[in-house]
């Protein structure tokens, strides 16, 4: 409760993809010590049936090589020392391929799980770890307790396996004593792929078991508190009290630019009461009249303000106003308005004496 309390309530919020991504740089991914375990297990025994006949017939060349010049061979250190290196080598060359087969099923399990990574956090030293109070009550904790459980449920599932496969071929094997020493190791290879084939099959299970389990486990601790949301959405998109101030002060220089732009204009088209449109029109440059600035109440006067400063005509219109308030500044008039504000235009010209 004092751990909810402090992280701002209850985990009750999916995670979010940068707190996936934080704990996945973190090295905290769901990692299956079964999926390697039933994955190495599976493979070494496909490959063991697929390369034993292999297997043994080199190693009966190699044994048959070997009685041949025992006879031959002159006992001395040199001697000694060759024949040790001959047969390190020549068993190195046949049992190469299972190793190499393990390694790369030891990695491609790994990546089949959560894809690849490449962290070095993990290996930093958490010096809190080595705390032996704390390290003691890891020991007795939840997981260590699972843990134990998950072992001692599999070793005791693989022994039933073993006794039960052994017991049910048990009359066979009483007649192993009658028979030649070919037929007894086939029969007990028989057996052992049987009782292989059965554990394979059951640490497959297991394997996806606690795999979900510990994927279902990570999704609980990736879970996140409403409050830690709210924080996590300010450091992605910012504080909403920074941006609206930056969107006040962005509002604000655009809105001393437009009024810098209102000398410029030709005419400002009013609402006697909260509207001013101040619009310019060069036939030389521009297709139509453009939306130069604009404005409501406080705006609309300063826009007032500057036009009588530079003797800038202002018309009253008020349904013209209106209209042309919709628009956004820079947009020119558009098709159906512009007859009426040409007429305002040319209207504004001939007081001027100018030609529109």
């Amino acid at each position: 409760m004092a751990e909810e309390s402090s992280s701002g309530g209850e985990k009750t919020e999916a995670p979010s993809n940068k707190r996936r991504e934080d704990f996945r740089k973190k090295g905290q991914v769901v990692q299956s010590k079964e999926v390697q375990t039933a994955a190495l297990f599976t493979v070494v025994l496909l490959f063991w049936v697929f390369y034993l006949p292999n297997f043994w017939n080199k190693i009966t060349v190699l044994v048959h090589t070997l009685w041949q010049s025992v006879g031959e061979l002159e006992v001395n250190p040199a001697s000694t020392m060759n024949l040790a290196a001959y047969l390190m080598e020549e068993l190195a060359i046949l049992m190469a391929p299972l190793f190499i087969l393990v390694l790369l099923i030891a990695f491609f399990s790994s990546v089949f799980q959560f894809g690849w990574l490449l962290t070095t956090k993990p290996l930093i030293p958490d010096f809190s770890k080595m705390n032996p109070i704390s390290g003691m009550g890891r020991f007795f904790s939840k997981k260590s307790i699972i843990e134990v459980v998950k072992s001692l449920l599999k070793v005791i599932l693989i022994g039933y396996i073993g006794y039960s496969t052994v017991f049910n071929n048990f009359e066979e094997a009483l007649i192993l004593v009658d028979v030649s020493i070919v037929s007894a190791i086939n029969f007990l290879g028989r057996i052992a792929l049987i009782v292989f084939s059965k554990i394979c099959a059951l640490l497959i299970f297991l394997a996806f078991l606690d795999f979900m389990f510990l994927k279902w486990e990570m999704e609980e601790k990736m879970k996140m508190t409403k409050q830690e949301v709210k924080e996590e959405f300010k450091e992605s998109e910012g504080d909403p009290h920074v941006k609206a101030q930056i969107r006040s002060i962005q509002q604000e220089m655009a809105r001393k630019r437009m009024m810098a732009d209102v000398p410029k204009a030709d005419v400002i088209v009013t609402n006697p009461t909260h509207l001013s449109i101040a619009i310019q029109y060069d036939s030389a440059n521009m297709a139509a009249p453009v939306i130069i600035a604009k404005g409501a109440d406080f705006i609309a006067m300063r826009i007032r303000k500057i036009a009588r400063e530079n003797d800038i005509p202002i018309i009253e219109n008020p349904p013209v106003a209106r209209l042309l308030h919709n628009l956004d500044i820079g947009e020119h008039i558009p098709e159906d308005l512009f007859k009426v504000v040409a007429e305002i235009l040319a209207h504004v010209y001939s007081l001027k004496g100018n030609k529109f």
